[in-house]
């Protein structure tokens, strides 16, 4: 008779036949690193005592296949990230660093209520940093194939951090991506923007908040902030909206948004200056709508995600005075990468072209949904929600 074996049980002989199959790949992969590391000029002892030591570790993989900004709705992901608590940590926080706030806000053109919103984001301002190693983290996804370049040149990148500045190993902690710090840096940033803030002679973003807001405020300006604009808006849509101009590739001046009759969500209209905008839709006709300018994009370059650039716009705006949303995201069920695929499977049988499917949602996916919504008389937004599904015969 079939006997079950307790949960914990099952587990932990997954993870071990897991590690079974890696492991020969992991030595040589590992192996193939030290060669690397050696090539970019590391010395013999960091590849000795560091590099040689590296462990896989298998929940690094499992996490990377199910990044929230990829699988949550929207509603899901917003509401856990601006909340109440964090809008009133960050007014707290704008008040006990306000000086320092100010002196970067005037050096490096961000105001102070971002800087607050990335590290609100980022860390709950400094409260939970990571605590999984950062040279364990990047070897494993190193010797994964999805993104073995970039993880490669990411680990060597924390390799050399680590003999630039003595970091001990067991100090250098973070996220299963290998982000460190109040304000995850990966290392290739960490290398190229972190600032010593507070003269001490070391950038050090784990335990000095100087330096990693100063940090933070230094990679924005070299990701192409522009002083003195916002992020974007929320705004409000005419009833007979089109929705015809969506997303980054459809960037419309903000006057021609005025033609189309969308105003502020208080009804007044827009100010118009010379600047163009993106709509976005992240829950579809039923939600909130964005409109978003420059500085949203330079958002979008430390994370791309269009959710995550929503959340530190609205959660800054929020902690300088603003209002919470006029529009509150409707609770739809999460989009598994698997459905979206099928989805997009879909699409391309149909004649729909969205490119390879791989469960995300990009630009040529909402285009080519938006083409099939229209051909089938739905409200064509680019966002699958269950009538779509249904039409399409995604289960």
């Amino acid at each position: 008779m079939f006997k079950s074996i307790p949960l914990a049980t099952a587990l932990l002989l997954s993870s071990s036949a897991a590690m079974a199959t890696e492991q020969p790949n992991w030595a040589t992969c590992v192996a193939d690193l030290q060669q690397t590391a050696k090539a970019e000029g590391l010395s013999q002892n960091t590849i000795d005592t560091t590099l040689a030591q590296v462990k896989y570790v298998p929940r690094v993989i499992e996490l990377d296949n199910k990044q929230p900004e990829f699988s949550q709705s929207f509603e899901n992901y917003f509401t856990k990230r601006v909340t109440e608590w964090r809008v009133a940590q960050g007014r707290k926080l704008y008040q006990e660093h306000k000086q320092l706030l100010h002196k970067l806000a005037k050096e490096y053109g961000v105001p102070p209520q971002y800087l607050l919103a990335f590290w609100g984001l980022e860390t709950n301002f400094g409260s939970y940093k990571g605590k999984m190693s950062v040279l364990d983290s990047l070897a494993t996804l190193a010797c994964d194939p999805r993104r073995s370049t970039y993880f490669t040149q990411e680990l060597m990148q924390a390799l050399k951090l680590k003999e630039r500045y003595n970091f001990a190993e067991s100090d250098m902690v973070g996220s299963w991506a290998g982000a460190m710090g109040h304000t995850q840096f990966m290392p290739s940033a960490y290398a190229k923007y972190a600032v010593d803030g507070d003269g001490d002679g070391k950038a050090d973003l784990w335990n000095s908040t100087t330096d990693a807001l100063t940090s933070a405020a230094h990679f924005l300006q070299n990701l192409g902030w522009k002083r003195n604009e916002r992020w974007g808006r929320e705004v409000s849509l005419p009833a007979d909206f089109s929705y015809a101009h969506l997303g980054k590739a459809q960037a419309q001046p903000l006057t021609r948004w005025a033609e189309l009759g969308i105003t502020q969500t208080n009804g007044q209209p827009l100010s118009t200056p010379d600047m163009k905008a993106a709509l976005y839709l992240p829950s579809g006709h039923t939600g909130p709508a964005f409109l978003a300018y420059d500085n949203f994009d330079v958002i979008m370059r430390w994370n791309r995600s269009t959710f995550y650039a929503i959340a530190v716009g609205h959660l800054a705006d929020r902690i300088n005075g603003g209002v919470a949303l006029n529009v509150a995201p409707p609770k739809m069920p999460n989009l598994s990468r698997a459905r979206v695929k099928e989805l997009q499977q879909q699409l391309n049988a149909q004649g729909y072209d969205v490119g390879k499917p791989d469960g995300i949602l990009g630009s040529k996916s909402v285009k080519g949904l938006q083409a099939y919504q229209k051909s089938q008389g739905l409200v064509a937004d680019g966002y699958p929600d269950e009538a779509t599904f249904k039409a399409l015969k995604v289960n």
